[in-house]
């Protein structure tokens, strides 16, 4: 990630887990560009990253790009099995009861005469894939056989923004 990419991604980081007191996070790979910029973290971002982690069961799950900052501390892992759920990076078309991130959904639609795009989460019965949580990273249309080929018909799309507003996944 770009330094400012970085900042503002801990910035809205640390909002959350203030607001929500979460004392689990997991990381679903690609947390990072690839190990290279994981590493060339400011010394700074380094200290606020492991400073969010104090007191947190903190997860990196490996990605395609990269294996997880292992430098900069918490539990480094293929994946995580926590019954009845997994978490891994890559969703698996014949599993069930996944939690995903790789493919960084989007989902647009039109209202009022506009098209809205914006991250969505994509939710069926076997498999939850979330958005990024980083500011400026790319995504898939909803639509992309790649998701549409994973998710069942009656899957939804919870698109992000101030009020997360679910409509039934475009395609």
């Amino acid at each position: 990630m770009p330094p400012y990419e970085t900042r503002d991604t801990l910035t809205r980081l640390e909002a959350d887990l203030n607001k929500t007191g979460a004392t689990t996070v997991i990381c679903l790979g690609d947390s990072f560009d690839d190990d290279a910029a994981a590493r060339a973290l400011s010394e700074d971002d380094k200290l606020w990253i492991i400073a969010l982690q104090a007191g947190r069961r903190w997860v990196w799950i490996e990605g395609n790009h990269d294996p997880g900052p292992v430098e900069l501390g918490g539990s480094h892992l293929a994946e995580l099995p926590l019954p009845p759920l997994i978490f891994r990076h890559i969703a698996q078309p014949s599993h069930s009861g996944e939690v995903s991130g790789h493919y960084h959904p989007k989902a647009t639609i039109r209202a009022k005469g506009r098209t809205i795009t914006r991250p969505a989460f994509l939710i069926d019965a076997d498999r939850v894939i979330l958005p990024a949580y980083g500011t400026y990273t790319g995504g898939l249309r909803s639509h992309d056989l790649a998701l549409s080929g994973l998710m069942r018909p009656e899957a939804v799309a919870v698109m992000t923004g101030p009020v997360p507003h679910p409509v039934p996944m475009p395609r």
